[in-house]
């Protein structure tokens, strides 16, 4: 399938254009909505936990914030946190793993069994822990985050490279004298890439979700503004002043479910048989 027919196939869904379209618009209100709007996050002011009015479209914190601008400025750092500690995971993962399937024998074992205490771990329990001691900051929040979700990637990426270094192009490469490390930075890494792809959006989803996590526990890093904080600050008013929990919950579950249904749209459109799977379901079910 080519690339036009892949784009078609995607735009045929209609939840992934939905998706689509939302994750857009959220990353258009994160990187113009703070210069748009011209107010201060935060700003405290007298309108103390006013309920969505046309003056406050989102309401007023417990301090008289506009929560509004709140949000806006939360998305930013909400998504920044998504993006860094998922690109960190993913280049740490297709690391490993490549090493791990290429290399295979003792490295590739040491490898994978490191990648298997990585995943049987209480990830959130452990990164709170771990932001418990080393003290809260965006920059640490985003270390332990990719820290702990590499494995996944690393897993993958190592069956992809087992397949892809068996082909002929890549003994024809051997047979013109290659390097081995050559072959696998030029060869065997970047034509196991489309596997991996499909899990940078559900990483920027874990992500969000874990960071959102330690923020409503408290740990997150007091100097900058997430979605996770604001729910952290609206627990204590959560029967006052439902908007609190109530507008940052729904934009940390909408995001989710998107970046969720994007990466499993893209899975399919690289996946022959899990297209085919689908088409044949629709089949069964279409009257």
């Amino acid at each position: 399938m080519s690339r036009k027919q892949r784009w078609g196939w995607l735009r045929s869904s209609t939840a992934t254009t939905v998706s689509f379209v939302f994750i857009v618009l959220l990353v258009l209100v994160a990187l113009v909505g703070p210069f748009v709007l011209p107010g201060n996050p935060a700003a405290i002011s007298r309108d103390v936990l006013q309920p969505p009015s046309p003056d406050a479209l989102f309401g007023t914190d417990h301090l008289g914030r506009d929560q509004l601008t709140r949000m806006v400025y939360g998305a930013r750092i909400s998504l920044l946190v998504g993006v860094l500690a998922a690109g960190m995971a993913i280049v740490v993962g297709i690391a490993v793993g490549a090493c791990a399937g290429f290399f295979g024998g003792i490295v590739d074992i040491a490898l994978m069994r490191m990648s298997e205490f990585f995943q049987v771990i209480p990830t959130l329990i452990v990164a709170v822990a771990i932001v418990a001691l080393i003290g809260p900051g965006l920059a640490n929040i985003i270390g332990v985050i990719a820290l702990l979700s590499w494995a996944q990637t690393a897993r993958v990426t190592r069956a992809e490279v087992l397949r892809v270094k068996q082909l002929d192009y890549v003994n024809a490469v051997r047979c013109l004298g290659h390097r081995e490390f050559l072959v696998l930075l030029r060869e065997v890494i970047p034509n196991s890439l489309p596997a991996v792809m499909p899990l940078i959006a559900l990483g920027v989803a874990d992500a969000i979700l874990q960071e959102s996590s330690i923020s409503f526990l408290g740990l997150g890093s007091p100097d900058t503004i997430s979605w996770g904080l604001l729910l952290h600050d609206g627990q204590q008013n959560l029967l006052s002043a439902w908007w609190m929990v109530v507008i940052p919950g729904l934009a940390i579950f909408a995001t989710v479910l998107s970046l969720n249904i994007l990466g499993d749209a893209v899975s399919t459109a690289l996946n022959p048989r899990l297209r085919l799977t689908g088409r044949v379901r629709r089949k069964v079910v279409t009257p």
